[in-house]
C-alpha cells in the first residue's frame, strides 16, 4: 500500500513539473483557455494526468513517457499555428463581424452558432439593449463580444501578425488589402513578411519588424 502512494506522489509530481515547463516554453503565462485548441488541450492534459495517476498497472515510465508526447504535441501545434495562417484560422477561428453600423448579420451568427437569444444576451451582458446603438460588435475566438458603439474607437486588433495579414480584421475595419500594401509601402515598408506585427490605430499603421 505505501508503494502506491509513493508511484502517485512521483506521476503527480512530474505531471506539475512537465505542466509547468510547456507554460512557460509555450509562452501562454497560464492555462485559461484562449481558443478552441487550448480548450481541448486543457482536456486532454486532465485526462493524462488524472486518468494514470492511479492506475498502477501503467508504470512511472510509460507515464512520463506520455507526457513527453504531449508536450511534443503541444510545441509543434504552436509552431504550426505561428507559422500557417491557414491551420491557425482552422484550428483557433477569428474574430467575426456580428453587427455593423446598426446590422445584425444573420448569416455570421448562423456560422458562429449563435441565435437570436445568445445574441441578445451577450449584448445585454455589455450593456446594450438595442442593436441599432452599436457601432459594430465582434464575436472573438473565445466567445466574448467586443462591442464599439457610435462615437467610439475602432477596437485595436492586429492587422498583420507573424508575417501574415489578418483580412478578417481588414474587413472589420473597413479596409482591404491594397490600402494596407499602399500604406505600408509609404511607410517603407515593401515586404509584408518582413513585419511581425501590425497595428492600426486613429489611421495609422504601428509597425513592429522580424
Amino acid at each position: 500500500m505505501p508503494s502506491f502512494y509513493v508511484d502517485v506522489a512521483i506521476k503527480l509530481t512530474i505531471g506539475l513539473l512537465s505542466l509547468a515547463i510547456v507554460i512557460n516554453i509555450s509562452g501562454k503565462g497560464n492555462l485559461a483557455p484562449t481558443s478552441a485548441s487550448d480548450q481541448i488541450q486543457n482536456y486532454v492534459l486532465g485526462g493524462i494526468i488524472g486518468g494514470p495517476i492511479y492506475n498502477s498497472n501503467i508504470s512511472v515510465v510509460q507515464y512520463s513517457l506520455i507526457l513527453v508526447i504531449w508536450c511534443i504535441l503541444i510545441l509543434v501545434l504552436k509552431w504550426i499555428k505561428t507559422n500557417n495562417m491557414f491551420a491557425k484560422k482552422m484550428l483557433d477561428g477569428g474574430p467575426m463581424l456580428i453587427v455593423n453600423q446598426g446590422k445584425l448579420i444573420v448569416e455570421n451568427c448562423r456560422k458562429a452558432g449563435l441565435n437570436a437569444h445568445d445574441v441578445a444576451f451577450k449584448l445585454r451582458a455589455n450593456n446594450v439593449h438595442y442593436v441599432h446603438e452599436i457601432k459594430r460588435a465582434i464575436l472573438e475566438q473565445n466567445g466574448q463580444f467586443i462591442i464599439v458603439k457610435y462615437g467610439e474607437q475602432n477596437p485595436k486588433f492586429p492587422i498583420i501578425t507573424d508575417g501574415q495579414v489578418q483580412k478578417d480584421v481588414l474587413e472589420i475595419i473597413g479596409k482591404d488589402e491594397a490600402w494596407l500594401e499602399e500604406t505600408l509601402e509609404k511607410q517603407g515598408y515593401k515586404n509584408i513578411k518582413d513585419i511581425f506585427l501590425a497595428e492600426y490605430e486613429g489611421g495609422e499603421i504601428l509597425v513592429s519588424e522580424y
